[in-house]
């Protein structure tokens, strides 16, 4: 399986990201912000990190990259698209995905392990799946999920909440819930489940000796649905 990494100036999740899918199984190529052709890929990843030192809004520069006309159009088309953090900003600012990714609620930088419950397992990111509730990593200091009540509506109807910021029992409430998201809301897809846009990093955890495995039990499960 092929796989391409998005470098904007500020990433600094980019090379995890190429060891985890190296990892499992990808043959995985980095790609520049200023090119403006993707090679032949079966996932496109836009990483987590600060683009462009999140001036503006975050997201909002990378967002006219040259390179991502490319990427609408692969989206567009039915290829996957995965963005982590600084990915899944990028994604709502490009329009691939609904909603927008406020300031956390207590207006702070987090940095730490959390919880996310499954939703939806009918895509290729999570079928066949493990487990129902992974830890994994968040570091983010605009990860508060908000979207306006006919998006939400079209997003529950759909089946787009991905997953939810959750505890260890898979219990979704304000005390689980570490940025404000609507809804404890950490992920979701576009209308066609293609398109996933998270805030917790999985690629931050593939070493139980370095922080956990949980984000190997993802990837693992996606190379897997695309084999």
């Amino acid at each position: 399986m092929k796989s391409s990494v998005i470098i904007f100036p500020g990433s600094n999740c980019d090379r995890d990201m190429d060891v985890a899918l190296k990892k499992f199984g990808f043959n995985n190529k980095m790609v520049w912000h200023n090119d403006t052709a993707l090679p032949k890929s079966d996932l496109i990843v836009l990483p987590g990190g600060f683009s462009y030192g999140d001036y503006l809004r975050c997201g909002s520069i990378a967002g006219k990259s040259k390179i991502i006309n490319s990427v609408i159009d692969y989206a567009k088309s039915g290829g996957l698209v995965l963005g982590i953090c600084n990915g899944f900003q990028i994604l709502t600012e490009t329009g691939l995905l609904p909603g927008v990714l406020q300031q956390n609620k207590y207006l702070e930088f987090i940095c730490k392990n959390v919880h996310v419950k499954i939703n939806d397992t009918k895509n290729k990111y999570f079928k066949n799946i493990k487990k129902e509730i992974l830890e994994l990593h968040i570091a983010h200091n605009e990860g508060n999920y908000f979207c306006s009540n006919d998006e939400l509506k079209l997003i529950e109807d759909n089946n787009q909440i991905a997953v939810t910021y959750c505890d260890k029992d898979g219990t979704c409430n304000n005390n689980s819930n570490p940025n404000g998201a609507l809804k404890n809301i950490a992920g979701i897809f576009n209308q066609n489940k293609n398109i996933l846009g998270m805030m917790p990093h999985p690629e931050r955890m593939i070493d139980k000796y370095l922080s956990g495995e949980d984000g190997s039990i993802f990837f693992e499960n996606l190379i897997g649905n695309l084999n």
